[in-house]
């Protein structure tokens, strides 16, 4: 439950990392959400049954153009409400130079707004008013994941992302509202990626190198 002690870090030998619903106060190691403790490789986390997500701010995330309107375009993000992205929201744009945004496109955004009585709001720039990634992606296919998988891959030393690496080429976004979108030199590839990162859930590190 939220507010229990799950474990204490003097009583852990290695390099210990905390994911979502875990936080750290001083030797504690606390629930901040109510769950299933899970771990893996030294990462210990919270799952939790949240099916839909929850915009906040600064999470990455990937969503479909489903309406455009004069100075903005109505993103959907998989959440109750869809998220409002200004055109002026791109590295680069002016109101003479505006984004080719279509409906129906995918974007790779930033949640800049989360508020429940107010809908989110996106930009496609990084803090320092660069693209760095965000924008309109083209190509590729999109495709949804648990939110606790969108956490792993997010993961700096995501092994299942290394492992790929190491055999073809590819681009790879992820959002935290649990989609994928991936992208490389052929639709072979592109799927085969997608299947790996897919079946790499629930399979244990020691399994997912012979299974690439």
């Amino acid at each position: 439950m939220a507010g229990d002690v799950v474990g204490r870090v003097s009583g852990t030998t290695g390099k210990l990392r905390l994911g979502t619903g875990l936080s750290q106060n001083q030797d504690a190691i606390i629930a901040t959400k109510a769950g299933v403790l899970r771990n893996k490789s030294h990462r210990f986390w919270i799952e939790c049954h949240q099916k839909r997500y929850v915009p906040q701010v600064e999470d990455m995330v990937l969503g479909v153009v489903q309406e455009k309107h004069a100075e903005d375009a109505k993103v959907e993000l998989g959440s109750a409400q869809v998220a409002m992205l200004p055109f002026l929201a791109f590295e680069g744009a002016s109101r003479k130079n505006r984004p080719n945004i279509q409906v129906g496109s995918v974007v790779y955004a930033r949640v800049v707004v989360a508020n429940k009585d107010m809908e989110p709001e996106l930009v496609c720039t990084a803090p320092n008013g660069k693209a760095d990634g965000y924008g309109i992606l083209l190509g590729g296919y999109m495709t949804k994941t648990t939110l606790s998988l969108a956490r792993e891959l997010l993961m700096p030393d995501c092994l299942i992302l290394q492992e790929l690496g190491k055999l073809l080429p590819y681009e790879i976004a992820v959002g935290q509202n649990g989609r994928v979108w991936v992208n490389s030199g052929s639709h072979a590839h592109t799927i085969f990626v997608i299947n790996a990162v897919l079946n790499s859930e629930y399979l244990p590190p020691d399994q997912l190198e012979p299974m690439v």
